[in-house]
């Protein structure tokens, strides 16, 4: 197979930095790895294949960050609380008259 090399590109006014690595030994293959300008994190979301193209890969590192930006602007949902339950008073006896 015949890689494809990194490539940059701009995309809805940010820079994108694609590099396909092999993922630690090489059994377990080459990955698309990819920087966002302004985002400190590095990604490695998409196994590389055959047939890719920059215009493949652009369509799929773009709709993996502008769902990872969707979703942090999500409201919090809140967790599950762990541990024992709140106990709640128990009603008081019904009054004898």
């Amino acid at each position: 197979m015949s890689r494809l090399a990194a490539f940059t590109f701009e995309e809805g006014g940010r820079t994108y930095e694609c590099t396909p690595e092999e993922l630690g030994n090489p059994s377990r293959g080459i990955w698309w790895w990819f920087r966002v300008s302004n985002d400190p994190q590095r990604y490695a979301r998409f196994e590389a294949a055959a047939g890719d193209t920059q215009d493949s890969v652009r369509a799929r590192i773009v709709a993996c960050y502008e769902h990872r930006m969707w979703a942090r602007a999500q409201p919090v949902e809140p967790r599950q609380r762990f541990g024992r339950p709140v106990k709640t008073p128990a009603p008081p006896p019904p009054e004898e008259g």
